[in-house]
C-alpha cells in the first residue's frame, strides 16, 4: 500500500452472514455498556423521515420514544452478538428513513480499557443524546462520497468532461489516482472541511498534507453525510444527489460488499467502501456505507471498524455487523 492509499485491485466474494438470535432482554440490553466491554446503545427519534429521491420534500414522521428504546435494545444486543470476536473496535449507525428511527452500536474491541474504543467518553449529539462517535475511525476510501459531495456543493454537477471522467473512477472503481486530483480541486483538507461544516459533520477532521485516507469520523457523521447523498435534507440539490446515488450504485463487482450484504437475496445498495492497511501496525480500517432497501424499508447505513487483522476478517466482521443491525431494526425495532 503506498503512501497516497493506493489500493491492491483484487476481487472479493461478497460473504453472506446467516441470521442472528436476537435477545431483547431489557436486563442484557442495559448490560451492553462500553464500561463493561460490550456495546454502547444509541437511538433516537429523527425529526423527520425525508424521502429517498431527488425532488420529493421531506416526509415529516417522528418516531414513537418507544421505538427508538426497542430499537436500541435490540440493535445493540444483535450487534454485540455479531461483534463478539471483533478484533478491534467496530460501529455501525443505522436510520430507516421510513419510520425516522436511528439505532447504534460501537464495541470499543478486546483492548479497550473502558469508555469509547479510544478511552474517551460518548459524545454528545445536538439533542443532547450519547452518539455511536466515541471512537475516531480512519475513513479509507469512503471519504471519496464525501470529497465528490464536496464538489458538487462547490461545483454542481456542471462539472467538466475530465472531472465527470474522475468522478466516476473514484466512486464506481475507487481510483485513488482520480480521488487525489479531486481532493486537490476542492481545496484538500481545508476544502473538506468547509464542506463538512456545511453538511454537519461535526467529528469528522480532513486528513492533511494530501492524506485524505487518513480523514477521521465516526458513524454519526457518516449517517449525515448518506442524508446529504440519499434526502432532500442537503445542501446538494436533486440533480447532484441524483447523479452521486447513480455512481454509488455502480461500484465494481469485486467491490460488492459490505452493507450491501444486509439487503438480502431481494433488496439493492448503493454504496463505497473503504479499505487500508495501516503501515504502523499492519492491521486493517474496513468501512462501508450506503443505503440499503430490505423489506420494503429503505435504510441509511454506516459501519466503520479498525484493528482487523486481514481485509478478509475486516469484511466479514463489517458484513456480519450490518446484517444483524438492519435485521434487527427492521425486524423488531421499527414496528
Amino acid at each position: 500500500m503506498s503512501p497516497r492509499h493506493r489500493a491492491r485491485r483484487r476481487r472479493h466474494r461478497p460473504l453472506r452472514t446467516g441470521l442472528f438470535t436476537l435477545v431483547a432482554a431489557v436486563a442484557a440490553a442495559f448490560a451492553l455498556t462500553l464500561g463493561t466491554g460490550g456495546g454502547q446503545l444509541v437511538a433516537r427519534p429523527s425529526a423527520t423521515a425525508p424521502a429517498v429521491g431527488t425532488g420529493s420534500p421531506s416526509a415529516t414522521a417522528a418516531a414513537p420514544p418507544e421505538a427508538s428504546t426497542r430499537a436500541a435494545r435490540t440493535v445493540g444486543q444483535a450487534v454485540a452478538d455479531a461483534g463478539a470476536d471483533a478484533e478491534g473496535a467496530v460501529a455501525v449507525s443505522v436510520l430507516d428513513l421510513g419510520s425516522g428511527v436511528t439505532a447504534g452500536s460501537e464495541l470499543p474491541g478486546p483492548d479497550a480499557t473502558g469508555g469509547a474504543a479510544d478511552g474517551s467518553a460518548p459524545a454528545a449529539d445536538a439533542e443532547g443524546g450519547a452518539t455511536g462517535g466515541g471512537h475516531a475511525f480512519i475513513t479509507a476510501s469512503i471519504v471519496k462520497a464525501d470529497i465528490l459531495a464536496a464538489l458538487l456543493r462547490q461545483s454542481g454537477t456542471a462539472l467538466g468532461a475530465a472531472q465527470r471522467a474522475q468522478a466516476e473512477a473514484m466512486i464506481e472503481q475507487s481510483d485513488n489516482d482520480a480521488a487525489g486530483e479531486l481532493y486537490e480541486a476542492i481545496g484538500g483538507a481545508d476544502g473538506l472541511d468547509e464542506a463538512n461544516r456545511a453538511f454537519g459533520l461535526t467529528g469528522t477532521t480532513a486528513g492533511r498534507d494530501g492524506y485524505w485516507g487518513l480523514t477521521t469520523t465516526t458513524t454519526e457523521d457518516q449517517l449525515r453525510l448518506l442524508r446529504v447523498i440519499f434526502t432532500d435534507e442537503s445542501p446538494l440539490d436533486a440533480d447532484d444527489r441524483a447523479y452521486l446515488q447513480d455512481l454509488m450504485g455502480l461500484i465494481a463487482q469485486d467491490q460488492a460488499w459490505g452493507v450491501s450484504a444486509a439487503a438480502g437475496p431481494d433488496g439493492t445498495a448503493k454504496l463505497k467502501n473503504g479499505w487500508l492497511s495501516r503501515s504502523a501496525d499492519g492491521l486493517w480500517a474496513v468501512n462501508s456505507i450506503g443505503l440499503v432497501t430490505r423489506d420494503g424499508h429503505d435504510l441509511l447505513v454506516a459501519v466503520l471498524s479498525d484493528g482487523n487483522s486481514t481485509e478478509e476478517s475486516g469484511i466479514s466482521l463489517v458484513e456480519s455487523v450490518a446484517v444483524a443491525a438492519v435485521e434487527a431494526l427492521v425486524g423488531g425495532g421499527t414496528d
